[in-house]
């Protein structure tokens, strides 16, 4: 038996356990320390990189607020309700989500939510109902809420779905349970998601489809570009940042010596974007 090599690995486990204690010790502890301990686990192997991931995102979520987190109201799908059901039928089926504010004259009047589940009742009837008869109460928050309570009352009211209101009373848009989710186990992609494409995608000479969740190393490294990661991980994350809010399809910014524009992008995430450069 290699003695030094056993007492090399006993050294590295006592360190651990050491630092295991000093967390959950009677010592005063920080926010950093657990993250520290956490990290130190992962590189021992103890625990896989995704539960670190979602133990950090876990973490993240009870220093964030609704606001950081929300669909804006400039990208909610809405539906008034005047509108019979044959007329939002269409956009119901576009845009595949499940539940959809339902407006008055303007969208500071939110009547209520709809499921697009309880169209099916519409089968069972005769004659059509009005889409008032089939909403559902709204939910409604400050921007100030913490995601940690909003959570916990999303698992109690079993609602999926709230409207968020800034400090005069207007609507400044919504947040759903999987906006939340996605903040500690990252992306839930659904059969409405586009499916899995190349990360970067030459179009032509100097013209790049690029997918918004390619990590920026490897963008550098694909055209040689030389953008820090410091702050973001991913080119969507850079794009948005760059341009203070979530981009609609089309539209353009210069970041050094690329030009970005948006190709397809919905009202919770960018997707995609096609870079050339500057000329």
């Amino acid at each position: 038996m290699n003695e030094e090599g056993s007492g090399s690995n006993n050294t590295g486990s006592r360190s651990w356990l050491e630092k295991l204690g000093r967390a959950f010790g009677g010592e005063p502890k920080s926010r950093d320390d657990l993250l520290e301990l956490l990290r130190d686990v992962a590189e021992q192997g103890l625990i896989e990189s995704d539960t670190l991931a979602m133990l950090e995102g876990a973490l993240e979520v009870d220093e964030l607020q609704v606001r950081d987190v929300m669909v804006p109201r400039s990208h909610m799908v809405v539906i008034s309700e005047t509108a019979s059901v044959k007329e939002v039928m269409p956009l119901i089926i576009e845009s595949g989500h499940s539940r959809f504010p339902v407006v008055g004259e303007d969208r500071d009047e939110v009547r209520g939510i709809l499921l697009a589940k309880d169209l099916l009742q519409l089968f069972a009837v005769e004659g059509e109902l009005a889409l008032t008869e089939l909403m559902r109460p709204a939910v409604i928050i400050p921007e100030s809420k913490r995601l940690n309570v909003l959570l916990r009352e999303f698992r109690v009211s079993k609602n999926h779905m709230a409207i968020v209101v800034d400090e005069y009373g207007g609507v400044s848009g919504l947040v759903t349970i999987e906006d939340v989710l996605e903040e500690i186990v990252g992306d839930i992609d659904d059969e409405h998601d586009a499916d899995a494409v190349r990360e970067i995608e030459r179009i032509e000479d100097g013209i790049y489809r690029v997918q918004a969740l390619t990590p920026i190393d490897d963008f550098n490294d694909t055209l040689g570009t030389e953008f820090s990661d410091d702050e973001y991980d991913t080119i969507g994350g850079l794009v948005v940042a760059e341009f203070g809010r979530l981009p609609e399809a089309g539209e353009t910014v210069t970041i050094g010596d690329w030009v970005f524009e948006v190709e397809s992008a919905d009202d919770r995430r960018l997707h995609a974007v096609v870079v050339r450069r500057d000329a």
